[in-house]
Order: structure tokens, then sequence, then C-alpha cells
């Protein structure tokens, strides 16, 4: 399995940019997937994440500015983000893993947690000038 991250680089504060991240060789139909970012000096947090089904959780600093989305068909992960602030500089990795579970909803501890993910990426740079 690779996950391969790009559309990462610079923008103004209150611009946008728009992250990609592209899966191959993945084995199961059922994923879930995030982003997660990685500020300078920071631990890794989570973003935004996605299952199959299309259920989202965000972080709370990021929503109403970030989106994220998946294309079923090409297992390709998005994250667009808008409004962006000075605080979102660093580096954005995608991560995936087989979903097993049946459950309805697709709760943030669970979602935004990298200790829930198998596959990483590489990782994109982000920086927001103000």
């Amino acid at each position: 399995v690779q996950l391969a991250e790009s559309g990462g680089g610079s923008a103004q504060s209150g611009g946008y940019l728009r992250l990609s991240c592209a899966v191959t060789g993945y084995p199961d139909s059922r994923y879930l997937m995030a982003w997660f970012g990685q500020a300078p000096g920071k631990e890794r947090e989570g973003v935004a994440g996605i299952d199959s089904d299309g259920r989202t959780a965000y972080a709370e600093s990021v929503k109403g500015r970030f989106t994220i989305s998946h294309d079923n068909a090409k297992i390709t992960l998005y994250l667009l983000m808008n409004s962006l602030e000075p605080e979102d500089t660093g580096m954005y990795y995608c991560a995936a893993v087989n979903d097993a579970r049946s459950e309805s909803s697709l709760p943030p501890w669970l979602a935004l947690n990298q200790h829930t993910y198998s596959y990483w990426g590489q990782g994109t740079q982000v920086t927001v000038s103000s």
C-alpha cells in the first residue's frame, strides 16, 4: 500500500489550498482515511477523517474552514483548506486503515487518532504567511 500526497505549497492568510492523496495497492474496499498536520516542534494531530461511506470528523480548529472528501473509485483523498491561518503551517500527512466497524457514525476520537492508522504518506508541506 502506498499513499502519496500532493498539493501543498505556500498561501497567504485567508487563502486556500487543496491537498490530494493518491492510494495504490489498497487491499480492502472499506477504509478509514484521514489528514494529520504537524506544526514545527509539535505533535502530529488529526485534522479531518472520513470513512468509505463518506462520514466525516473534524478537529475543532478546522471546522467550517476545511473539507475532507474522497473518490471511492480511485481511492483518492482530498482536503480543501479555506480561510488559511498562519497556525495551519506544517507538514500534512494522509493516513489509511481497513475499516471493519459496523457503527453508523465516525467518532472523532477514532478518526483523528494517529494510532488508528496503519498506512501513511510521506507528507506535503503547507506554509501560510500573514
